[in-house]
């Protein structure tokens, strides 16, 4: 069998610790391996421009990285960068080989207490949406701005942003996301920057652009005590710096996405009260939208992906059709509020 991560680091005996079973995940940018105690992500070898980890080196960096960032949320979670190794007939984690790559290693996290699969276990609360609202609200007070930071709160920058959106999901019209839809969201971003333009300089102008965490959505949120927020974007500062009304927007959209409308109005009433953002309603559903787009983008990327096999991508092209669906179902909403 030929040596490769997938195959090698399923096996109990790669890892320095001892355990008796390994899971693999996979998205289009990692490999995930989960032991008895521990999980170790391993970034794939992919450049999608926005994204660089084609040479060790940037894996290595964006591994450091990661840890560096994601412990401002979840500072008891990160534990260390470990080296990957060719031990001649297999890979294994820490051995006394050669470096072939690196794996950020973070304790085991309880499943069960993630706030997707509390949701739908029915188990998630109004009591625990205002906990998380309060929690992303203190982060996003303490967390660096300046003024470097906030040139990515310009319409330039973000303008930037939704034009590589688009432009990156060319390939999937007619697949994962209809030419309606893309005209449609297309249009009314274009448009929203052109009657918006006060409403946007005043966010920066109220110092709501931030280091953010970027992709804060349910699967990255565990409601232990205290809460757990991790996975934060480290790839590409451009899509973690960013006005605080896009990053709690992704939460709201996540819910809006579960079909919980109403747990979305509760995280968002308890984010205004917490954080004092009396304007953020202004630019709420237009970062909802962004962040659907977003979501259906990357999702589609695993169509693309060799080695995801063909029931994941039925999955993935689902999932994708129903965050573009979403995306549009604002659109469609925003301009029925004219």
């Amino acid at each position: 069998m030929t040596k490769s991560i997938a195959n090698d680091l399923i096996r109990p005996d790669a890892y320095p610790e001892s355990t008796k079973n390994v899971e693999m995940l996979q998205t289009h940018i990692s490999y995930i391996f989960i032991t008895d105690d521990y999980v170790y992500k391993i970034k794939k070898p992919v450049n999608f421009g926005f994204l660089d980890f084609s040479t060790l080196d940037k894996r290595l960096f964006y591994c450091q990285k990661e840890i560096e960032l994601n412990k401002r949320l979840s500072p008891d979670v990160y534990l260390d960068v470990v080296p990957i190794t060719d031990e001649g007939e297999k890979l294994v984690l820490r051995g006394k080989g050669e470096v072939v790559d690196y794996a950020v290693k973070m304790r085991k996290i309880p499943m069960d207490k993630l706030m997707v699969n509390l949701l739908g276990e029915g188990k998630l609360t109004n009591e625990m949406i205002e906990k998380v609202s309060k929690k992303i609200a203190d982060f996003h007070e303490q967390a660096a701005t300046s003024p470097d930071i906030e040139k990515f709160g310009t319409i330039t920058v973000i303008k930037t942003n939704t034009d590589e959106n688009f432009e990156q999901t060319k390939n999937y019209i007619g697949k994962a996301i209809t030419k309606t839809q893309f005209d449609s969201i297309k249009k009314y971003t274009n448009e929203f920057y052109k009657k918006k333009k006060l409403v946007i300089k005043n966010r920066i102008d109220e110092h709501k652009i931030k280091d953010c965490h970027g992709d804060l959505h349910m699967q990255h949120v565990c409601l232990t005590e205290p809460i757990i927020i991790f996975d934060c974007i480290e790839f590409n500062d451009r899509f973690r710096y960013s006005d605080t009304a896009a990053d709690i927007a992704f939460l709201a959209m996540d819910l809006d996405f579960h079909g919980r409308a109403d747990l979305s109005k509760v995280l968002m009433d308890f984010y205004a009260k917490y954080s004092n953002d009396i304007h953020i309603q202004d630019m709420l559903n237009f970062y909802k939208i962004y962040r659907a787009y977003v979501r259906g983008k990357v999702t589609s990327f695993q169509l693309d992906d060799p080695n995801i096999p063909k029931d994941e991508k039925e999955k993935a092209l689902d999932t994708a059709k129903r965050y573009f669906a979403l995306a549009f179902d604002y659109v469609k909403e925003e301009k029925a509020n004219e």
